[in-house]
């Protein structure tokens, strides 16, 4: 089993240290930034969302741990968008090498849990369908599709 543990400062400049420049080169794998910007795009969007770090208002960063060992496993991110009765997941990363064994299922399961603690009544997220695997992993828990974004290239 995992629990969700509060993300401390140390634990919160790693985070942004390595999360930064992937969430550049994904929205650049999606076609949204150019390449030469994203970086960039990428440092003003952690900013603007988490001015405060980790003490952000209704922001909750989490590490992932398995309960038995303490063993941290990864991270989850969970903005409550007050006054709503709503959270959205920004970011969920289980390490590569403990992927497919259940520990995602598991942290997003909890975060349920604290969710409700919060009382809120949904939980949203993106996915970029580029990761199927998350994408079957969420529809498994009950999300379900509310939009989507289509796009074709066009060639000269």
């Amino acid at each position: 089993m995992v629990r969700l543990v509060p993300m401390t400062e140390n634990e919160f400049e790693v985070y942004l240290e390595k999360t930064v420049p992937e969430y550049a080169a994904d929205k650049v794998r999606a076609g949204d930034w150019p390449e030469e910007e994203a970086l960039e795009l990428s440092r003003k969007s952690y900013q603007m969302l988490l001015v405060q770090g980790v003490k952000t208002e209704h922001n909750y960063l989490f590490r992932i741990q398995i309960e038995e060992s303490g063993e941290k496993i990864g991270i989850l991110w969970m903005k409550h968008e007050a006054p709503r009765p709503h959270g959205f997941i920004f970011d969920i990363v289980v390490d590569e090498a403990k992927r497919g064994t259940g520990y995602g299922k598991q942290a997003m399961l909890a975060l349920e849990e604290f969710a409700k603690g919060l009382e809120l009544e949904t939980i949203g997220l993106h996915v970029f369908t580029h990761n199927p695997a998350a994408m079957q992993l969420y529809k498994k828990l009950g999300y379900e599709v509310t939009s989507q974004n289509m796009v074709k290239r066009l060639e000269d």
